[in-house]
C-alpha cells in the first residue's frame, strides 16, 4: 500500500479511505513543511510580544472574550485551558475510522499553510495515524459553528497527553500517555504554543470525516441496489420497456439515463423478462383466479419508476462528492494567515469554521438513501405477497405450509428501518439554534447531519441485502416453473455469488437472524458487486 502525502491541496477522498479504513501510512509533503516552517518563524519573530496587535485566538480570548488579550507569558497556558474548556462532548465516541479521518483531514488543512500551527503539530497528528493510536472523541457536542470544537478538543487532548485524555491502540481503550508510551512517538506530554490548541479544535472536521465515509458508503450502496434491482425484475417477470434509452432521452437526467443503461446491462440476454415468461403462471396465481392470461403493458411504479427514482440519488451523490473533495481539502480554522506580497504575513479572521455547505449535503444524502431504501423495501413486500407477485409462493415459505412461515417479520424489520430512516431524513441543516451567549447566533448542525446521513446509509445497507437475498429466494423457488428461462448476464452473476454465500431456503424456516447477517455483508463487502464486474465489467 503506497504513502498519502499531504500537501493541503491534493488530497482526494480515496486517500481519506485508504487511511482511514485500510491503514495507509501519511506524511507531510517537502513544500508544506518548508512554507509551515517559514510562517511560523515569521510569527515567533515577529507577533510574539505584548505589543502585537490583536489576532484572534492567537493573543487573545475566544468568543465573548475575544477582545481580551492574552499576555505572551500566558499563551501556552491558554492553549491548554482552551482544550479544556472546550471539553464538553456527549455521549459514544466515533469509531476508530472516524478518528484517523479526522486527524488526517485536520493535518491537511495545516498543511495548506493557512492556519499556522507549527509544524510539529502537523507531525504529531501523523505519528498517532501511522502508529494506530486513536483518540476517543464523543459523537455528541457538536454543533458545526466554531467547528466541531468539543469532539476536536479530545483529539488536541490526546495529541497533548493530557492525563484525562483517552485513546483507542491496538483494540485497547487506554489513557493517551500510555499509547504514547507504548508506540513510542514521541514525549507524551506535548507542549502547544501560540495558535495551536485553537487550529486543533477549530473547523468542522469530524462532520467531515463523517460524511467522507458516510458518501463512499452510500455510493457502494446504490451500486449494490442497481443489482437487488435487476435481481428483481427478474423474479417478477417484469415488462422492460419502462428501461428504452429513448424514454430516458425524452427526459434526459443524467441519474435517469444511468440508471436504465446500468439496468439494461445487467439485464442483458434475459429471457425471464419477457411476454412469454410473463405468460406462465404459477401455481399461486392459478389458486387465485380463472382469468386466463392478459400482458402486462406495464408495471407498478417500484419497477417501472426506478430510472426516476435512482436517478436523482446517483445526481446528489454527484453533488454531494463535490462539496466533499471540496471541504477535504480546505482550511476551515479561524483565524487564517497568508502572505502579503512584498514579504510577511498577516492575519484575517473570517467563518470558513462553518459548517453548513457540510450540513446542506449531509441532509441531501439522508434524504436520497431515505428514499431508495423505502423503494427497495416496497419491492421487498412485493415478494412475499402473491397478489402482488405475479404468483411467487407466498412469503416465499418453504416446506410444511402453515408450520412455515417464510419472510414476513424479516421484510417487517425492514419497514421498521424505513420509517427509522424517514424520522432521520427530517433536515438538520435548518434546525439553528444560537449558541455560546450568542456569539454563535447562527449554527449548521453539521455533526449531527452527518451522523444521521450515516446512520440512514447503514440502515439501508441492510434493506439492500436482504432484497439481494429475497429475490434470490424467488428466483431459487421458480426456477423449475422457467424451464429453459435464463437470466441475464450481469444477474445471473449476481445470483451466482449469493447462492455461493448462503444456500436457497427450501427446507422450511431457519434462523433468519444469521440470513440477514450475510445478506447485510453482500453490501459491506461489495463481494456481490464484485463478482459481477468480474462477469460483465464495470456496470455503475
Amino acid at each position: 500500500m503506497n504513502n498519502v502525502t499531504i500537501d493541503g491541496f491534493n488530497l482526494s477522498a480515496e486517500d481519506v479511505l485508504a487511511v482511514a479504513r485500510d491503514g495507509a501510512k501519511v506524511e507531510l509533503s517537502a513544500t508544506s513543511r518548508a512554507a509551515l516552517k517559514e510562517s511560523r518563524d515569521y510569527i515567533e519573530s515577529t507577533w510574539m510580544h505584548d505589543e502585537a496587535p490583536m489576532m484572534y485566538s492567537f493573543n487573545t480570548g475566544v468568543g465573548l472574550l475575544k477582545d481580551t488579550r492574552i499576555a505572551v507569558e500566558h499563551i501556552e497556558l491558554f492553549q491548554t485551558q482552551l482544550i479544556k474548556a472546550h471539553s464538553g462532548g456527549i455521549g459514544e465516541p466515533f469509531s476508530e475510522e472516524v478518528s484517523r479521518a479526522t486527524m488526517l483531514l485536520r493535518a491537511n488543512a495545516f498543511a495548506s499553510n493557512y492556519s499556522a500551527p507549527r509544524v510539529e503539530v502537523v507531525d504529531r497528528l501523523l505519528a498517532f495515524i501511522n502508529a494506530g493510536i486513536h483518540p476517543i472523541m464523543p459523537q455528541k457536542g457538536s454543533v458545526g459553528a466554531s467547528g466541531d470544537l468539543a469532539p476536536l478538543a479530545y483529539l488536541a487532548a490526546a495529541i497533548a497527553g493530557f492525563d484525562e485524555a483517552e485513546v483507542m491502540y491496538k483494540g485497547q481503550r487506554m489513557a493517551a500517555s500510555e499509547a504514547i508510551m507504548r508506540a513510542e512517538v514521541g514525549p507524551v506530554k506535548f507542549d502547544l504554543k501560540a495558535k495551536d490548541a485553537s487550529a486543533l479544535i477549530n473547523g468542522c472536521t469530524a462532520s467531515l470525516a463523517v460524511a467522507v465515509l458516510a458518501a463512499k458508503d452510500a455510493r457502494d450502496l446504490l451500486t449494490d441496489a442497481c443489482l437487488s434491482l435487476g435481481l428483481t425484475l427478474e423474479a417478477m417477470r417484469a415488462e422492460m420497456s419502462a428501461f428504452d434509452p429513448r424514454i430516458q432521452q425524452a427526459r434526459p437526467h443524467p441519474g435517469q439515463v444511468k440508471t436504465a443503461s446500468v439496468v439494461r446491462k445487467l439485464l442483458k440476454g434475459s429471457t425471464r423478462t419477457t411476454h412469454e415468461a410473463r405468460a406462465v403462471q404459477f401455481p399461486d396465481e392459478l389458486r387465485r383466479t380463472d382469468i386466463p392470461y392478459t400482458p402486462r403493458i406495464q408495471d407498478v411504479y417500484s419497477l417501472r419508476c426506478t430510472p426516476q427514482v435512482y436517478g436523482p440519488v446517483f445526481d446528489a451523490l454527484d453533488y454531494i462528492d463535490t462539496i466533499v473533495r471540496n471541504e477535504i481539502n480546505s482550511a476551515t480554522d479561524n483565524p487564517l494567515i497568508f502572505g502579503k506580497d512584498g514579504g510577511g504575513f498577516e492575519i484575517i479572521s473570517g467563518g470558513n469554521f462553518h459548517g453548513q455547505y457540510l450540513a446542506q449535503a449531509m441532509d441531501l444524502l439522508a434524504m436520497a438513501i431515505t428514499d431508495l431504501g423505502s423503494i427497495c423495501e416496497r419491492r421487498v413486500a412485493r415478494l412475499i405477497d402473491p397478489t402482488l407477485s405475479w404468483g411467487l409462493p407466498r412469503n416465499l415459505m418453504s416446506g410444511l405450509r402453515g408450520v412455515n412461515t417464510g419472510y414476513p417479520v424479516v421484510q417487517c424489520s425492514l419497514s421498521s428501518l424505513v420509517m427509522e430512516n424517514r424520522t432521520l431524513s427530517m433536515p438538520g441543516s435548518v434546525d439553528s439554534i444560537p449558541s455560546k451567549a450568542n456569539s454563535e447566533d447562527h449554527i449548521s448542525n453539521s455533526t449531527w447531519c452527518a451522523r444521521k446521513a450515516h446512520t440512514v446509509v447503514q440502515n439501508t445497507q441492510y434493506i439492500v441485502g436482504v432484497e439481494l437475498l429475497l429475490a434470490a429466494q424467488a428466483l431459487s423457488m421458480t426456477e423449475h416453473l422457467l424451464p429453459g428461462f435464463r437470466l441475464g448476464e450481469g444477474t445471473q452473476a449476481a445470483y451466482d455469488e449469493i447462492r455461493k454465500q448462503i444456500p436457497a431456503c427450501l427446507d422450511g424456516d431457519r434462523w433468519f437472524h444469521n440470513d440477514i447477517q450475510v445478506a447485510h455483508s453482500f453490501v459491506t463487502s461489495r463481494s456481490v458487486q464484485q463478482a459481477v464486474a468480474a462477469k460483465v465489467g464495470a456496470f455503475v
